[in-house]
This record gives structure tokens, C-alpha cells and sequence, in this order.
């Protein structure tokens, strides 16, 4: 069996002034990545998160983007309705039970 690697994690710091290094400087992409310690693709990924998220990329431990705190609020709305029609259901089947 092969070892598992443990995943580095890099600070959004990091991140932002390895691009800088990759955009502004005179090296390319892959020779930033290779000084750094890291693949070029995981580089490139960085660069396409930045210009996605514009100005919200790379949020950090434990904070979310605008996008998945709303998926994740309305998963949250979506378990309580779910719990909601399940408890009408059984006092409708209650109720209809006892009327009779």
C-alpha cells in the first residue's frame, strides 16, 4: 500500500503573493510554482479562483463566500420544512384516526 500524503494548507497571503509573483514578476507560472514548493496546476487554480471571486476568494478558516452560506442557510430552511410536513402529516393522520 502507498503512503497517504498529508495536504498542505497555504494562508490566503500566501496565495495572493504567489500569484503576484506569478502575473507581475518575470518568471513564468511554473518556475514561481517550482520555487515555492508547489505544482503549477494548484498555482493556475489560484490565479482562476482570484479572478472568479473578486475580492471574496480565499475566505479562510471557517468563513464562507456569500454563495455557501446561502446554500447552507437554505439547506438549513429546507430540513426544518421537511420536519414541519412530517409532524402535520402524522397530527393529520392522528387527527383523522380519533374523529371517526
Amino acid at each position: 500500500m502507498g503512503t497517504v500524503k498529508a495536504r498542505k494548507k497555504f494562508d490566503r497571503q500566501f496565495k495572493i503573493d504567489a500569484i503576484n509573483l506569478a502575473i507581475n514578476g518575470d518568471r513564468s507560472v511554473k518556475e514561481v510554482a517550482d520555487s515555492l514548493g508547489i505544482a503549477p496546476s494548484i498555482l493556475y487554480r489560484w490565479i482562476r479562483t482570484l479572478n472568479e471571486g473578486k475580492g471574496e476568494s480565499f475566505p479562510g478558516k471557517g468563513r464562507l463566500g456569500p454563495q455557501e452560506d446561502e446554500i447552507r442557510r437554505l439547506r438549513r430552511e429546507l430540513e426544518q420544512a421537511k420536519e414541519d410536513r412530517e409532524i402535520l402529516k402524522k397530527a393529520l393522520e392522528f387527527f383523522s384516526k380519533n374523529g371517526k
